[in-house]
C-alpha cells in the first residue's frame, strides 16, 4: 500500500501530516500527488469526501518550498477559487495546517462583508489566496489585487460553480491570469458539457486525468430509499420519522431558502430540535447554526442546495430529501453528507406526484434504480397532518420546474459587480467540506493544531497567517 513518505514529498509536509496522524493517501491523491509535483495540469473527477483538497494542497505547498520567494505586491502564487465562502475556508485551514513547517502565507477572501480587512491583508501579497468568484472579481475591479503573479490555478467544484452560475466570471477571472508558464488544477465531481468546455479553455494540452469514481455515481456505503408521499402530507412524514431514535444527527435538504426556514419551524413545533441554513442567512448565524449541529444541541440541520458540497460533519446519521432537487447530480452531492470517513449513512429521499419526473432523472444520471415504498393514502399520516399546527409564513409551491426550466436565483443581498453582465451569483453559504478516510488520510474538515491567527471571518471575511 502506498504511503506518503512513498510520494516524495517535502520533509516539513511528512512532518505536518504526521502531526495530523495521516499515513495513507487516498486513492485521488496517490495518483494526483506525483504528477502535480511534477507541474503537469490536471483534471480531477472526484465527489466530496475523497480527500481532494489534499490532492492538490500537498503538491503545491511542495512546489512553494521548492521554489522559495516571496509573493508579487498585491498578487498571490497560487490562486484558489472555491464556489462557497466555508468551503474557501476550509481550504485555506488545510493550506495551513500542511504548510505550517514550511512558512507560507495563506489568505481567503469571500463576500458578503466588507472589504477593508481583506484589502490589508492582500496588500503585501500571499503566496496561497482562496477566493469565491464574485468578490475576487470585485477586487479586481477594486485594483487591490492583480493576478500577475500566479504560478497554479486551482478551480474546485467546477460544476457547483455551474449550478450557481459562476462561469462566466471564471471565464472572466481568466483572463486576468499570466498566459504562461502557468499550471492548472481543475476538480469537479461531474461533467457536464460546459464544464467540458470550460476545461478546454484552462487547461493545457494532454493534463493528467484522475478519476476515482465515475460521474454522478452515489455513495456505496449510503442505504438509499425513496418514499412516495402527498406534498401535503411531507412534514407529518418527517416528523414520524424523528419517532426513530436511530435518527440522532440529521440533516433535511429542502429547494428553497423558504422552505428549509418551515421546514425547520415545523420540526420546532414537533419537539424536534432544528436551525436552518441558506443563503439569506448572514455569516454569523451559519456559522452558529453549523456550531450548533457538529456539537449536538440540535438533532437536525435544514440545509439548501447550496449547502450540499459543504457540510463535513463526522456521524450525520441520515440525510431526508424533503424535496428532490431540481439538478438531478445535486442528489448525489446531497446524500454524501452522511457515510463519511468510513461510515455508514441512510438517505431518505421523499417524492411528491409532481416530482416523479425529477426522480427519473434522478434515476437515469446515476445509473441505479433506487428502492421505493408507497405512503399514499396513508391513514395515519392523513391524521397526523390534520393534528399539525400551522407554520407561519406563506406555503411552498408543490410544483417545481424540471432541469431544462431551472435558472439560477440572484441573492438579493448581494449586487452583481460591475461589468458582470448580470450574471454574478453572490458567494454562497459556508461550509465544511469533505474527508477521506480521516484516520489514515487527510481531507477537507481537520481544523490546524498551529500556525498563524485567524480573524473573525463573520466581520471581515477574511483571515490570513502572517
Amino acid at each position: 500500500m502506498t504511503q506518503f513518505t512513498d510520494l516524495g514529498l517535502a520533509k516539513p509536509l511528512l512532518k505536518a501530516l504526521a502531526d495530523e496522524g495521516y499515513t495513507t493517501p487516498t486513492p485521488i491523491q496517490a495518483q494526483a500527488i506525483p504528477g502535480v509535483m511534477s507541474g503537469k495540469d490536471l483534471l480531477g473527477i472526484a465527489q466530496t469526501g475523497t480527500g481532494k483538497t489534499a490532492a492538490f494542497a500537498l503538491p503545491i505547498l511542495h512546489r512553494l518550498a521548492e521554489n522559495r520567494k516571496p509573493a508579487p505586491r498585491r498578487s498571490c502564487r497560487v490562486l484558489v477559487l472555491s464556489p462557497t465562502r466555508e468551503l474557501a475556508t476550509q481550504i485555506g485551514e488545510s493550506f495551513k495546517t500542511y504548510g505550517k513547517h514550511i512558512g507560507v502565507s495563506v489568505a481567503v477572501v469571500f463576500g458578503g462583508v466588507k472589504y477593508g480587512g481583506q484589502m490589508r491583508a492582500l496588500a503585501p501579497g500571499v503566496d496561497v489566496l482562496v477566493a469565491t468568484p464574485g468578490r475576487l472579481i470585485d477586487h479586481l475591479q477594486e485594483k487591490s489585487i492583480t493576478l500577475d503573479g500566479v504560478e497554479i490555478f486551482v478551480l474546485d467544484e467546477a460544476d457547483q460553480m455551474l449550478d450557481m452560475g459562476f462561469i462566466l466570471p471564471i471565464r472572466r477571472i481568466v483572463k486576468f491570469l499570466p498566459k504562461s508558464p502557468r499550471q492548472n488544477l481543475f476538480f469537479s465531481a461531474t461533467m457536464p458539457s460546459e464544464i467540458e468546455k470550460l476545461t478546454v479553455e484552462i487547461l493545457n494540452p494532454n493534463p493528467l486525468k484522475v478519476s476515482v469514481t465515475p460521474a454522478a455515481t452515489t455513495v456505496d456505503r449510503v442505504n438509499q430509499r425513496v418514499l412516495f408521499v402527498e406534498q401535503t402530507r411531507k412534514r407529518a412524514l418527517l416528523a414520524e420519522m424523528f419517532d426513530d431514535p436511530a435518527f440522532k444527527r440529521v440533516i433535511v435538504f429542502t429547494r428553497t431558502k423558504r422552505g428549509a426556514d418551515r421546514v425547520a419551524k415545523g420540526l420546532e413545533q414537533v419537539g424536534v430540535d432544528a436551525v436552518s441554513i441558506h443563503g439569506d442567512k448572514s455569516q454569523g448565524q451559519r456559522e452558529r447554526a453549523l456550531a450548533q449541529f457538529k456539537a449536538g444541541e440540535v438533532r437536525v440541520l435544514v440545509a439548501t442546495d447550496i449547502a450540499a458540497r459543504g457540510i463535513d460533519i463526522d456521524a450525520v446519521s441520515h440525510v431526508v430529501q424533503y424535496e428532490l432537487p431540481n439538478v438531478p447530480e445535486s442528489y448525489v452531492h446531497r446524500i454524501g453528507r452522511t457515510a463519511r470517513a468510513g461510515a455508514d449513512g441512510s438517505a431518505v429521499a421523499f417524492c411528491a406526484d409532481d416530482e416523479r419526473g425529477l426522480l427519473k432523472d434522478i434515476e437515469k444520471v446515476t445509473r441505479q434504480r433506487i428502492p421505493s415504498f408507497d405512503r399514499r393514502n396513508d391513514r395515519q399520516l392523513g391524521a397526523a397532518t390534520a393534528a399539525m399546527p400551522e407554520v407561519a409564513g406563506k406555503p411552498e409551491r408543490s410544483a417545481q420546474p424540471h432541469r431544462g426550466e431551472h435558472r439560477p436565483q440572484r441573492n438579493r443581498n448581494h449586487s452583481a459587480p460591475k461589468g458582470a453582465g448580470g450574471h454574478h451569483r453572490p458567494d454562497a453559504a459556508p461550509a465544511r467540506t469533505g474527508t477521506g478516510e480521516r484516520s489514515t488520510s487527510p481531507g477537507r474538515g481537520r481544523s490546524s493544531r498551529g500556525g498563524g491567527q485567524r480573524s473573525s471571518s463573520s466581520s471581515t471575511g477574511v483571515w490570513s497567517n502572517r
